[in-house]
């Protein structure tokens, strides 16, 4: 039916086309042009980096498959619930634009990773925009900072979601470059990871232009990007231990201090956060620091994370909660369920930094070397 539709633009109709084309193998990676007069209740929910996002319900729903009989496609979830991604300026359809679109494409057929429909323009704005997989419970960050109680077995499996989409953009020679609790959603007990406006071929240079001006959320970036170096997998997984961190801990890292040049120093010189205020398993320990070394090559990959927690989930769960009871601070929760922000702490969205002359990364001793109440020598057996 290419004859019945059109965005207005030749790149983007070609995409959606050469996506049903070859939909037939699978029929979840088939975009298609959505009318903006399908959708209604639009309601704006946030601003990001890149544009708005909106929620709204889509008449016609999701293609299912292909009607051979009928020469048209099968719809289900009438008038359901999506997410509409607005990006600044993208009515000249910019190269951003048509970025995320090929990439979100590429991945979002696996698991752990939020759907992609199709795309729509506003009116209005002429702004082109993402039709999206709504997740009813926005945010991991929002949902924490509501549920600071949750059952370790919950917090582990979703790390478990976490670690395994981002081994799906790996597997796909992506690197995500982005990723915070801010663009890691919540859609009943799947979570999901979205924002896919920075991902880049894994094999991508950027100009020397563009080199030392990084963009993201400060306390998520690796040490070695803050230095101006190319982003790796390695800096994803880098992420994904601060991450981890704040899904276990409950709170969000380095929130009582200003986020800044000081800090990125304070980073680079070997600064990470720390459980002082909790009682944490040491083997989840052991894991998110060997995240977070500074040294990238001494980092899991994705798949290697993955597996560890599917271990800890369902081999070893009675052994970290016998590693927990061993703490010998019976005053410390094992979350936390209050913690002070600095006023100048920002999570809200990424930003854009730029710095000069940080110092080369290194391990902190006392942070890596020194036992404390939660991670001993004794108890890194069970990761290797």
């Amino acid at each position: 039916n290419f004859n019945n539709w059109t965005s207005g633009n030749y790149n983007i109709d070609k995409f959606i086309q050469d996506t049903q084309l070859s939909s037939h193998k699978d029929v979840k990676k088939a975009l298609e042009w959505i009318p903006y007069d399908k959708l209604y209740n639009i309601e704006y929910i946030a601003r990001g980096g890149f544009g708005k996002v909106y929620k709204a319900n889509w008449i016609d729903g999701n293609i299912s498959f292909w009607d051979d009989d009928y020469q048209n496609w099968k719809r289900i979830g009438q008038n359901m619930f999506v997410a509409l991604k607005s990006l600044n300026n993208s009515k000249n359809v910019t190269l951003e634009f048509m970025n995320e679109i090929a990439l979100h494409n590429k991945v979002d057929n696996t698991s752990f990773i939020i759907k992609l429909y199709g795309i729509t323009q506003d009116p209005e704005t002429k702004n082109y925009m993402m039709v999206l997989e709504y997740a009813v419970n926005g945010s991991l960050r929002d949902f924490l900072k509501e549920n600071n109680k949750l059952d370790l077995k919950i917090k582990i499996n979703y790390l478990y979601n976490i670690a395994s989409g981002l081994d799906n953009i790996h597997g796909n020679e992506i690197i995500h470059r982005d990723l915070h609790t801010g663009n890691i959603l919540k859609n009943y007990e799947t979570i999901l990871i979205t924002d896919m406006g920075l991902c880049k071929p894994a094999d991508y240079k950027p100009s020397e232009n563009t080199k030392n001006n990084i963009y993201g959320v400060l306390p998520y970036i690796a040490p070695e990007i803050l230095r101006g170096q190319n982003y790796t997998k390695a800096a994803d997984i880098y992420s994904c231990g601060i991450v981890m961190y704040e899904v276990i801990s409950g709170i969000p890292p380095y929130h009582d201090l200003i986020n800044d040049d000081y800090l990125a120093v304070k980073i680079c010189l070997g600064l990470r956060p720390r459980f002082n205020t909790i009682k944490v398993s040491p083997s989840i320990v052991h894991l998110i620091k060997k995240c977070l070394d500074a040294n990238s090559l001494n980092r899991p990959t994705a798949i290697e994370i993955r597996d560890k927690l599917w271990e800890f989930k369902y081999d070893n769960f009675l052994e970290l909660q016998k590693q927990i009871k061993k703490i010998n601070n019976d005053n410390i929760p094992l979350t936390s369920s209050s913690y002070k922000m600095h006023l100048k702490a920002n999570y809200t969205g990424s930003s854009l930094f730029s710095f000069n002359n940080l110092p080369e990364p290194k391990n902190s001793d006392d942070y890596y070397e020194q036992s404390d109440d939660i991670i001993t020598r004794g108890f890194s057996g069970i990761y290797q």
